[in-house]
This record gives C-alpha cells, structure tokens and sequence, in this order.
C-alpha cells in the first residue's frame, strides 16, 4: 500500500537546470516539488517538517480510504483496487525521504523520530489492513473474480491484495486483531531499538594507535587511519579530546577500516581485539545490548504467527517465497553446508601450515583468517589485494557499471551537479534509454561515515507507475566504501568493486521495472527471487572484457595487465570455504531463529546462537557472517526467515548467466533484451518461478552455481 558526466564512459559537459523555488513559510511536503525531476529538495527539508507531514499523511490516507469505503456503487476493480493504489501518496512522499535519510545520513532528531513513528506508522497500516468494510469490498471483487474482464496484471494485483489482507489478519476475529495489532506496534518499535543499538555499537568503538602500532600496514592503510584520526580531531569539542587523536591512527568495526587491518597488520593482539570489537556488537551487557530484543522479537513473531494458523513465523513468511517451506530452505542450506565446511576446513589447515613454518606457537584463529588467508593466496596465486586496489577507483568501477549497462541494454548516464542532495558525498545522474527518453534518477552514495548504518543497499525516493500517468522512479544506492585520502582517489578492494556491481543491480531493477501498478513495481517481488537481478549483473565485473574496459590505473592510466586478470580469476575459488560456510552458517540461525513454535519460544535461553551453531558443527575459527546481536537483516530489516534468499538467488544467477556464457557472447542481445523484459521490467507482475522459466526456457538448476563456488568436488 561538477560537471563532468558519464556517458558510456565519454566525458561530458551539462549546462545547469534551475532549482527549485519553495515557500520558505510552508511545509516542504504540502508543496509541488520544482525541482528537476521533482528530487527531493533536501535543503529545504527540515527536521521538524517531518512530523507535521507524516500525521497529515496519515490523516489523508485514511479520508482516502472512507472515501473508498462510502462508494455507494458496487465494488469494481477500477473502484476499489486501482483506487487503492492511488491513496497515501503524501504519506509516502514523507516517509520515502524519511526512511532513507535515517538510514544514509541520521542524527539525534532523526533517530528520536525514529522512535517515535515506528509504532505509530505500524497502527496506521492495521488500520487499512485490517479494516472490514475494505476488506469485504475486496472480498467481493475476488468472488465474482471469473465475471470480470482483467488484464493478466490486474488478475495479479488482485491476488496479491486480497492475500495482503489476509495475511494481515483480515480474516480474523475482533480480539485476535487487536492482538495483532499490539504485537506489530511492538515489534516495530524493538526493531528501531535494535538497529539504533547497533549503530551506536558500531560507532562506540575504536582502535587508536601510535606509530609503533603499525606493523605489517600498507602506506594506503595507514594513510586511511591517520586520516580517520584527523576527522576525529576536526569533530572534536575540546582540546583534551583532539589531543586524543593528535599524531594518531584510528581503526573501527566498520568492513572498510576492519578487513585491511586484519589482513595486513602483524600484531595478533590487536588483530584480536579489533575482530572482537566487531562479533561482540550488541552482546556487550550495556544498554545497547540486543539480545534480549532479539529474543522478544522472536517470541513475538511466533506468537503472531501462531494466530495467523502458522505453525512457526518462517512458515508464514515462506508461503509468499519461492521456497515455500522450512524444510526446502534447510535442504538448500545443508546441501551447500555440508562441501563448505569441509573446504573450510582445508583452508584452516593450510593457513596453520603457513603460520607454523614462520615459528608461530599458536592455533589459527578467528582473528587470524584474513591475516593468514592472504598469505595462502599469494603462496598459491601470487595474488595481491593491494594490486589491484589502484586499478578500481571508485570512479573506475562506476564508469564499469555504466559501461556494462549500456552494453546490455544500451542506457546512458549524465551526471548532473546542480541538484542539491542530502550529503556532499551523494552523486546524481540522470539515466536516459538508447532511445534517448528518461528512465529514472539514479543517487550513489557511496563512503563510509559514523551517522551511515553499515552495509549497502538500494532504495528509492519515488517509484515507478503507469496508472495516472508515465512515473519513472529515483533510485539510490548506498555503500560504505573508503573514502578519499589525501589526493588520491578511493580505490576498491575486488570485493567492494563486486559489491557495487551488486546494489546496481538492484538499481536496475528499480530504473528499468515498467509496471502499471507501482505496487508491483522493480524490487516488489518475493525475497528468494529480488536478489536475482543484482547478484546476476555481479557476474559481469569478473569478466576481462569488462574488467579491461573500465580498470586503469589511477596513476600511470595502464589497464589492467592479462596477467593480473588471469591471477584474481584462477583465484576466484579461493577462500570459498569460509565464504559459504560464514554466510550459510548465518542463514541457518535465522531459520533457527524463527521455526520456534511460540511454545519453544518461551524458552529462548543466552545459549540459543550457541546450541545453534554447534548442531551444524561450525569450526571455532569462523563466526557466522551475522550474529544474533548485529543481524540487522533479520531484526531491523525485512529478511526474517530470508537471510537464505541471496544463496537461493544465486542458484538463479549462476544458472541465468550460465545461458550467456552457453551462446559465447555475454552481451548476446537477444539474450539481454529477454532478461530486461521477462525480469528486470516486470517486477512482481507474474510469479517469480514464470518470469525465470520465461528467460531461460526452463527451472534453475544447481550445478552451475556448485561449480562457480568450488564446491563441486573439482577444486578437491
């Protein structure tokens, strides 16, 4: 319910657009937004504009509904469904701005609002949801279903209303609906808690280190680190405080200041205890603990399910998933499970041989892996991480991407720098089709900073729809990649550059979905399926005819030489053990975690992720990607019961960009216009399972993606 554009990697100049006039004196959200492409007028945006909006919001969706409601004709699809795809559009118009600035660029305020809507928002939806009156008229619509002439989409959207209604709770008695009601208010006010918690958690740490701390850096890793001291010496408030950070170097929990430290410093002690500022996140015993809300959460969860008739929370979130039960995902799971603990083992063995031939006395550990896994890499591949950093600038990989794009589906990009955005850090482009028409805004935001929550994702600040009109949508991506140091320009490890890959694809399905329901549209899809359209574009970064368009050295300008492409290839296999076994290990706690009966439930102990991860035989030197505490996917996002959904997906994608590499060419156009139309512009107006066997002909099947991961038994 700047100047300077990219356009298939041709630099260009825009001339500049006026901005956009508003009435200083009204709320920016009652007013028509001017600006190009009607982006948010962040500048303009205030703090306190934003509860004022949300309660109007509100108040107007639910007139919008009474009118609905009151139509004294008989209910009609036109009538009813269409015209509930039109309500709360100021509500949305608030809470996309909302939402995404609270994750990308929060502050106190923010945070305090946060709190505040969460549950207010969740009331307002049950009251649409399960509003009786509206339900029946929907119920109406759906009986006499066969009498009526709709489109394949419209049947869709029916469907999928009517179940949204019911699996709110629609067919329920009066009392189990203000049951449900009071378990949604809580539940979205822990998951604020939680992920608040987090944040602050992350943010609460930091590693400050002399000169003599350095051993075994990188000039580029302690530039960063000299360079985050800085900053902190910048924001502090008193002269004690900068005297803190002056002539210091600053390491935190965050991935991008964490992993180079654990892979290159020689100090296992401070290896340790960096790791450990990471994986004790929220399981700290403080107020920003998150274990007892982790285990509400989950008791509330399988308490609602419980009223919904489902036997566990995982069974009700499955019934709208490709994999439909619990018991499928586990199959899927331990299928996979099974192969990558054993090469995991393997690499634990060759990372101690490694460390008794240096003389060490001790048994690799968790805070060893990265450390002693690169130095089996370059043993086995001559690979070094830090080569290939000065040929994946940041602007590289996103000329990269742009190329790629353009090559499959022929889309330009021009940057545009008279907008004004949320942060300084924030780029926009304008994305135009190979005809030349507008498709969509794309956002990049993409460097780390402490009021960012970690991780990366796409999101959008207004969506896509037909119905009343051509809506093209304005889509973001944000990272949290390193920012600049000193002249240079950010450069990406081949992980970040993968990543980037992978949250553009997710923008394309937001940019290309062309729908005329924006409820269907771009990412709308079940959650084993949504991941399919951007692990799938992250199989073209590790091809060398993209690698070699886009990957010049940000120094000399050479391209990237064969050799290296050919080594980080040969390599790709590499370190697989610990990187299926840490994530696979993470989406078993989350079933786990959810196919408690509200009984079990009752009885969640401290030893839950424990007992959990001992029944799978998980090794002592690997910690599950997410642990209960700081697994934000699960307990302040929307995975619950999906964490599996990026393996299911690459069982997808593995099988889908196998069609290319079967016909030679991977940018064979007939092959890309059927991906662009049968999945990235459909959206969720077919089943997920009938928009894949319309691109590939037939159902996904496994061993492509066994092959590409080494776990196939051919890398023994």
């Amino acid at each position: 319910m700047k100047k300077l554009i990219l356009i298939s990697g041709l630099i260009l100049m825009i001339s500049c657009q006026e901005k956009s006039k508003l009435d200083p004196n009204v709320n920016p959200f009652f007013q028509d937004w001017t600006t190009p492409y009607e982006v948010p007028p962040f500048m303009d945006i205030k703090n306190e504009d934003y509860m004022p909006a949300f309660k109007k919001g509100m108040e107007e969706n639910l007139a919008e509904i009474e009118v609905i409601i009151k139509n004294a004709e008989a209910p009609t699809f036109a009538n009813t469904i269409e015209e509930l795809e039109r309500t709360g559009k100021l509500l949305s118009k608030v809470q996309r701005v909302f939402s995404n600035l609270a994750s990308s660029n929060t502050n106190p305020k923010l945070q305090e609002l946060q709190r505040e809507l969460s549950p207010m928002l969740s009331a307002h939806y049950d009251k649409i949801v399960l509003n009786e009156d509206l339900f029946n008229r929907v119920e109406e619509i759906w009986n006499n279903r066969e009498n009526t002439d709709l489109t394949k989409e419209q049947q869709k959207l029916l469907k999928d209303t009517r179940k949204q209604f019911v699996r709110s709770g629609a067919l329920l008695n009066d009392s189990q609906k203000k049951q449900i009601t009071e378990i949604n208010s809580k539940l979205s006010e822990l998951s604020t808690e939680f992920g608040q918690n987090l944040l602050a958690e992350t943010n609460g740490f930091e590693l400050i280190l002399n000169k003599s701390d350095l051993d075994g850096l990188s000039d580029a890793v302690v530039s960063a680190a000299s360079e985050a001291a800085s900053q902190k010496m910048d924001q502090a408030e008193s002269e004690e405080e900068k005297e803190k950070y002056k002539d210091k170097y600053v390491f935190t929990p965050h991935r991008t200041s964490m992993y180079p430290f654990l892979t290159e410093s020689t100090r296992r002690d401070l290896r340790e205890e960096l790791y450990n500022s990471y994986v004790m996140r929220g399981d700290n015993g403080n107020e920003t603990d998150n274990n007892d809300i982790a285990a509400q959460m989950a008791k509330l969860r399988a308490e609602r399910a419980n009223i919904m008739g489902h036997k566990t929370h995982a069974d009700f979130i499955l019934e709208e998933n490709m994999l439909k039960t619990p018991d499928e995902v586990y199959d899927l799971l331990i299928q996979l499970w099974k192969p990558a603990l054993k090469r995991a083992k393997v690499e634990v063995a060759d990372m101690q041989a490694v460390a008794d031939l240096e003389g060490k006395d001790f048994k690799i550990a968790a805070w060893d892996w990265w450390h002693y896994s690169e130095k089996v890499r370059k043993e086995k591949y001559d690979l070094d991480e830090a080569a290939i950093r000065p040929y994946l600038s940041l602007d590289n990989v996103i000329q990269g991407v742009f190329n790629t794009t353009n090559k499959l589906w022929g889309l330009n990009f021009r940057e545009i720098f008279d907008i004004d955005s949320y942060h300084p850090d924030a780029r926009i482009w304008e994305v135009t089709d190979k005809d030349g028409s507008h498709l969509a805004i794309f956002i990049g935001d993409y460097f780390t900073r402490s009021n960012k929550r970690g991780g990366a994702w796409m999101s959008s600040f207004k969506g896509q729809s037909n119905l009343d009109g051509r809506q093209r949508p304005i889509v973001v991506n944000v990272c949290n990649f390193p920012a600049p140091v000193g002249d240079n320009p950010s450069l990406l490890s081949f992980e970040n550059a993968i990543t980037l890959f992978h949250e553009f694809g997710h923008a394309m399905h937001g940019i290309l979905t062309d729908v005329t329901y924006g409820s269907m549209a771009g990412t709308s899809g079940p959650r084993d399926f949504i991941e399919l359209p951007s692990q799938l574009l992250e199989h073209w970064v590790s091809e060398p005819e993209v690698l070699k368009s886009f990957a010049t050295h940000y120094e000399t300008g050479e391209t990237i030489p064969d050799e290296l492409i050919e080594k980080l290839l040969k390599a790709g296999k590499f370190n697989q053990g610990f990187i299926n076994t840490e994530y696979l290990a993470a989406s078993l706690l989350d079933m786990d975690w959810h196919t408690m009966s509200e009984v079990d439930a009752q009885k969640i102990s401290n030893n839950f992720e424990k007992n959990s991860m001992n029944k799978i035989g998980l090794i002592d030197e690997i910690a599950p990607r997410y642990r209960s505490t700081y697994f934000a996917h699960i307990f302040s996002g929307g995975y619950s019961s999906g964490y599996y959904s990026y393996v299911h997906a690459a069982v997808l994608d593995s099988d889908a960009f196998e069609a290319f590499k079967e016909v030679g060419n991977v940018f064979d156009p007939e092959l890309s216009s059927k991906l662009r139309k049968e999945i990235y512009e459909k959206g969720s107006t077919e089943e997920a399972m009938d928009l894949y066997v319309n691109f590939r002909g037939r159902k996904p099947i496994i061993e492509p993606l066994l092959k590409i991961r080494g776990l196939d038994g051919s890398s023994d």
